[in-house]
């Protein structure tokens, strides 16, 4: 059986519980050199003081699951090598396996990364390692399941029978993939730098709910804006980080240029890199760049395929949630948690339904003929008191002045926005507020002043003066 890297035995004598690493797995993870090796037997299902919980596998117990790797059982294929869809007999459980491929881009180091990393690391946005196998020469990773593959299916070179997503879903798997890096970057001590986000490795459940996955590039992060010096740019093309792919300055703010273009993969409906397009549209950020300075011009960035499907202020938002990702400069761009914080109000669908929209008292002023309906005398609202002119009719009237004034109230209630967070809010309650007190003023004039002489200031004065 061959060797390859992982944990010394004294590190898992001393290894933390949660989400912390074990002392020398920063250098395991973040070092090149060969001098630390141990038989693949050290990696057990009882795991480093606990905290990894994986299985281990045999090779003839994966090969009964995949019957026997057949090419119809074959659902993907990557730099690490090829991904089957199985059935573990022993638990009822569909899996995914990915095989390694001795020729391919990624090895044993790349293999024991992501063992640990996803046996250390637990997140809903993260792929669920179920375990492994390093049979002889053979090594394989067993996940669980993901039926709607990856976003890359579902977003980029659409077949024509084929549904595009809609903005909201679009809105949701950034949120949920920008949760899952808020955790690499925020939760995990010491914080982790993905290294290789991109569509194809943002796995999706049923319900659309996404997954980080393909952990074999990730590195130990020092945490801050303080960076590494990789001494071999690993990623793909087009993702990187401009700083990283020239002069290999990786930071957990590499990551955040990555999900910035992913994001803008979403709004675009577009690759990254296409060579198919013409000359000034085949690089999808430089493409952008120039839209992102003009808000007129948004709308020319949206998939066509969305055919207008989507609210203008969360395309507004979203397209500067982007911008600010795919700074040139690595300083200036946003932390994953603030980015989380500002997909957090896109992500959610419209009120009722998405073919619904806001209800029309707020979007419009009142049609004329909506004043029939009340019967009058109508109050009147100032400051928030009620007046009306006789008993009889004040409970009637308490309901319609209660009603009207409690719109913007109800709006913030039904979209859940934050006042401090959200513009949008701010300006509909406002609006809301121009609204009641225009009927309210309609209401002073329309009534005999000598009969409400408390609520109307004007007379107030008038009588102070006579």
């Amino acid at each position: 059986m061959s060797c390859f890297p992982c944990l010394p035995r004294k590190d898992e004598e001393n290894a933390k519980s949660g989400s912390e690493f074990p002392r020398g797995f920063n250098a395991l993870v973040n070092k090149n050199d060969k001098a630390k090796t141990i038989n693949s037997g050290s990696l057990n299902k009882d795991g480093i003081n606990g905290n990894i919980q994986t299985q281990t596998f045999t090779f003839r117990e994966l090969a009964t699951a995949t019957k026997n790797f057949r090419p119809d059982c074959l659902i993907g294929e990557g730099g690490f090598g090829r991904v089957y869809k199985g059935y573990l007999e022993s638990t009822g459980q569909v899996v995914a396996v990915k095989q390694l491929d001795r020729n391919g881009l990624q090895g044993n180091k790349e293999f024991t990364v992501e063992v640990l990393m996803l046996s250390l690391l637990h997140h809903p946005n993260l792929v669920n390692l179920i375990g492994y196998c390093a049979d002889g020469e053979q090594r394989l990773l067993v996940y669980e399941f993901m039926p709607l593959g990856s976003l890359e299916d579902h977003l980029l070179d659409l077949k024509p029978d084929k549904k595009p997503l809609k903005w909201y879903t679009r809105m949701k798997i950034a949120y949920g993939a920008a949760q899952g890096l808020e955790y690499l970057h925020e939760k995990a001590n010491p914080p982790v730098i993905y290294r290789d986000l991109k569509s194809s490795n943002i796995l999706l459940d049923e319900d659309y709910n996404p997954k980080l996955s393909d952990f074999g590039l990730a590195k130990l992060g020092p945490g801050g804006d303080k960076f590494n010096v990789a001494s071999c740019v690993m990623g793909t093309y087009g993702y990187c980080a401009p700083e990283y792919a020239r002069i290999g300055e990786l930071t957990l703010r590499s990551d955040v240029y990555s999900f910035g273009v992913v994001l803008l993969e979403l709004i675009t409906g577009r690759r990254v890199i296409d060579t198919r397009r013409s000359t000034n549209e085949q690089n999808l950020v430089a493409w952008a760049q120039p839209m992102f300075k003009d808000q007129k011009r948004f709308p020319e960035l949206v998939d066509p395929l969305l055919k207008r499907a989507y609210p203008v202020i969360g395309l507004n938002q979203a397209v500067g949630v982007a911008a600010m990702c795919l700074q040139e400069e690595a300083s200036v761009r946003p932390f994953m948690a603030d980015v989380v914080v500002a997909l957090s109000f896109l992500a959610e669908g419209p009120p009722l339904s998405e073919a619904s929209s806001i209800p029309s008292h707020i979007v419009k002023p009142p049609v004329p003929e909506e004043k029939t309906q009340y019967h009058p005398p109508e109050p009147i609202i100032i400051d928030g008191v009620e007046r009306s002119h006789s008993n009889s009719s004040h409970s009637e009237n308490s309901r319609h002045g209660s009603s009207r004034s409690s719109g913007p109230m109800q709006l913030q209630r039904l979209l859940e926005f934050n006042q401090s967070s959200s513009s949008m809010y701010s300006k509909l309650s406002s609006f809301g507020n121009e609204i009641s007190r225009s009927s309210s003023m309609d209401s002073v004039n329309s009534e005999d002043s000598s009969h409400q002489p408390s609520c109307n200031p004007n007379s107030n004065v008038q009588q102070a003066r006579s």
